[in-house]
């Protein structure tokens, strides 16, 4: 996808004495004492700010936070916990600029964070008289926020449209890089995992990649309903029986390619859901009537490590299994550790694949973690997002 990098930019002298707009994604989680709890989101996004200062442009920063009522600003909706962290990782003041669509004061060599972005009236329905003004404060927009990449808003799709230079700041870049290089030219084996509670939210991916994947592994309540496709016992399992045609039409259709979706050949089961139910592994056909499927067993999980092991791509979203509970997470930490292991080219994404890549120590192990929740599943579907297609639009003139 060509689209015009910020950082290319910056290397050509573009920027300096610029006005440079910054969409970036702040959209971090804040305790009841409005303290930042994770700030990953915050020093991902440093990087494109320190490009910006270094060239010599004059930095505007702005994000959404929570879920503001349009044109209603409250306390608890400021970015200011944001810009006191930002302030601490890039040494310097940062300054949190209010009401400040019709016009910002900032020099070059300066940054400020302009305040939360969804109070401006209009940002979520992209109204065009609010982007035309968003796109007055510029000479650059640098769009960094995969994470809202999915979404038409003004600040995300309209001031692309109305800017005099509208380009892809270093994070959104490596995210098309990334998607690029695991979905459109993969290294072959590709397979996928695909995991979670629901077949019904994941059907449009699991379709989509079944026409592109070698392998697809499906986890959760998903491979349970996969488990009914395939006529295997669940017991009382979390599954959706009305979506079994759904199920086999995918496992037909890998089938008719060569390719598969490969089915547990034991499973870890419990009586009850919970973290202290005594876990019991069996072969998945003896899965009885009051039993729960809640992670995949010692058998599966070392033939698919092995598929992972010898793949040239991954793609992961979602745990295999009730990772939280220790006697249930075995699965997805064999797998975890295979993808770590893997000289594939690994991509992962969506808060719980973040949370077991945290919690078994394998981030630099990952080739690429998205940021995105909803943008990186979107994408999975096959989807083009709003903010690769109008950066792409501009690129081409």
């Amino acid at each position: 996808m060509n689209v015009i990098r910020f950082e290319d930019l910056v290397a050509q002298g573009q920027a300096a004495g610029k006005r440079v707009f910054i969409r970036a994604d702040l959209n971090v989680p804040l305790d009841d004492a409005g303290q930042i709890t994770e700030d990953t989101r915050v020093r991902a996004s440093v990087p494109c700010i320190e490009l910006a200062l270094k060239a010599g442009a004059a930095v505007m920063v702005t994000s959404h936070l929570g879920r503001p009522v349009e044109g209603e600003f409250k306390p608890e909706d400021s970015l200011a916990p944001v810009a006191k962290r930002l302030g601490e990782l890039l040494g310097r003041d940062v300054p949190v600029v209010a009401n400040w669509v019709d016009g910002v004061d900032v020099k070059p060599g300066q940054v400020v964070l302009l305040e939360n972005v969804r109070v401006n009236k209009g940002e979520k329905k992209n109204s065009e008289e609010l982007s035309k003004k968003l796109a007055a404060l510029c000479d650059i927009f640098v769009h960094d926020a995969f994470g809202t990449a999915h979404r038409a808003e003004a600040s995300t799709y309209g001031i692309a449209q109305f800017a005099p230079i509208a380009c892809a700041g270093p994070l959104l870049a490596a995210e098309i890089d990334a998607v690029t290089k695991a979905l459109a030219a993969p290294k072959r084996p590709l397979v996928a995992i695909v995991a979670g509670s629901k077949v019904s939210t994941k059907l449009t991916i699991l379709k989509s990649l079944s026409e592109k994947v070698d392998g697809l592994i499906v986890g959760g309540g998903i491979a349970n309903t996969f488990l009914l496709a395939a006529g295997l016992p669940i017991g009382k399992s979390l599954a959706e029986p009305d979506l079994v045609n759904e199920a086999k039409a995918v496992i037909e259709g890998m089938k008719a390619r060569g390719a598969a979706v490969p089915i547990p050949v034991d499973v870890v089961t419990a009586k009850a859901f919970a973290a202290d139910a005594p876990a019991t592994v069996k072969a998945v056909a003896d899965v009885a009537a009051d039993d729960l499927i809640l992670d995949i067993g010692p058998k599966t999980a070392a033939i698919l490590a092995d598929q992972l092991k010898a793949a040239g791509t991954i793609v992961w979203n979602g745990p295999v299994g009730v990772f939280e509970f220790e006697a249930f997470s075995h699965g997805t930490e064999t797998l975890a550790r295979a993808i770590a292991a893997s000289s594939a080219f690994s991509i992962a994404g969506g808060g719980d694949t973040l949370a077991a890549i945290a919690k078994y120590g394998i981030e630099k192990d990952v080739g690429y973690i998205s940021t995105g929740g909803g943008a990186f599943l979107e994408v999975l579907e096959g989807k083009t997002l709003p903010a690769f297609e109008i950066l792409a639009k501009r690129a081409a003139g």
